[in-house]
């Protein structure tokens, strides 16, 4: 496959900068020779002469001393990259990073490792370092991406950390990107500002929801698991300064030892007292980063809670707020709840086991996270009988 990148960014390279980092868009180019055609994938940069090898994983070949770019050749590890996806190459390490993935509806988009919880079930713990450049990237990122992209992600750490830097993000994307739907995974503790919340509802974007986790209706609880005295106090305020400027919310439950028992009663307290929030995920755990470290601790097989997680759906339900279920199988809810579940589960982390070949509603399932290898649910067994397709989503992790 012949691609060409297009929309250099950092600086215009010459032979002087020819090995300096730059990102770039990846378009197809029919017209290069059959020849070249022959090898595995083949990127142009702009850049000046040919530069041999770099460590086997991308190699700089002449082209058509009329077009102004050079030809790069990467291996077949990279045969996913196509047409319309956003990479950074870095000559110099002979490395191409994909930033985003045109074909993709799960794009995810990192801003920050920095946070102020710290969740004991946290699949990406949080590093206290300076990572502005993140956000730096992401900003010359936003115009090379398609402008049919239905969705992207915005996940830390906590992005509430920018601060302004945040605001100005959604801003850019709401002038790039109008018709792209923005899920931003927050904490919610910034927006306990409330001029925070109404400085982010002015930039009028069209299509933003902030994902946030809320793990309990008692505030020592909530606490406990986010590891941050205080925190509750300033997630509820968050989530009501949000709402009140017009702020579209989802409030997020991960499902563990630590969370199960009070379900039922958070899903009361939500229809209570937070009636007007859009959305409500009862989310399955991924076994990375601290919960795969406090995984006997953490780890409860869905088949020992279905029926806390059947009341709270049915509590959600009842009182009309939108529930969904994230990385659960068909197989280990009861058929009452397969309405609710969704196929959540990013493609880029999503497999499916032996034991899901001979099920028929395969297709109808969201499969497992990856880091499911190390402990699933005694209940995965091959369904025999037919079952509605699941509803997509990119608001999963």
């Amino acid at each position: 496959m012949l691609l060409k990148l297009h929309g250099r960014h950092l600086r215009a390279l010459s032979a002087a900068t020819s090995r300096d980092p730059f990102l770039a868009r990846v378009c197809k180019n029919p017209d290069l020779p059959a020849a070249a055609r022959s090898r595995e994938l083949l990127l142009h940069d702009g850049a000046g002469p040919l530069v041999d090898a770099f460590r086997g994983h991308l190699v700089r070949t002449p082209c058509d001393p009329g077009d102004r770019a050079d030809v790069y050749l990467i291996g077949p590890e990279f045969d996913y990259v196509g047409a319309g996806d956003v990479v950074r190459v870095d000559p110099a390490r002979g490395s191409l990073s994909v930033l985003y993935r045109r074909a993709s509806a799960y794009n995810s988009m990192l801003v920050t490792e920095r946070c102020d919880n710290y969740c004991v079930m946290c699949s990406q713990p949080p590093k206290d370092r300076d990572d502005a450049w993140l956000v730096d990237e992401l900003f010359a990122v936003i115009p090379l991406m398609a402008r049919d992209t239905p969705e992207i992600g915005i996940t830390g750490g906590e992005p509430g950390l920018l601060g302004p830097r945040l605001v100005e993000l959604v801003d850019r994307f709401r002038l790039f990107l109008p018709h792209t739907a923005l899920h931003v995974l927050s904490n919610g503790r910034a927006f306990a500002d409330e001029a925070f919340a109404r400085d982010l509802a002015a930039v009028r974007h069209p299509d933003l929801m902030l994902g946030i986790p809320l793990y309990s209706d008692l505030p020592e609880h909530h606490d406990y698991v986010v590891q941050a005295r205080g925190a509750y106090d300033q997630t509820v305020r968050g989530i009501l300064h949000l709402k009140r400027h017009c702020v579209r919310v989802e409030l997020r439950y991960v499902i563990h030892r630590d969370t199960i028992a009070g379900l039922p009663a958070f899903a009361r307290f939500v229809a209570r007292n937070l009636l007007f929030v859009d959305h409500v995920a009862l989310m399955g755990l991924e076994l990375m980063g601290f919960a795969r470290a406090n995984l006997d601790a953490l780890w409860v097989d869905p088949l020992d809670y279905q029926a806390e997680l059947a009341s709270a759906a049915a509590t959600l339900d009842r009182a009309r707020i939108p529930v969904s279920i994230y990385n659960h199988q068909l197989c280990v809810l009861p058929p009452a709840l397969h309405r609710f579940a969704r196929a959540s589960i990013s493609d880029w982390k999503n497999r499916y086991f032996e034991d899901c070949e001979d099920c028929r509603v395969k297709h109808a399932c969201g499969g497992f996270f990856a880091s499911s290898e190390l402990r699933r649910s005694r209940g995965i067994a091959p369904l025999r009988g037919d079952s509605a397709p699941l509803a997509s989503t990119t608001g999963g992790p």
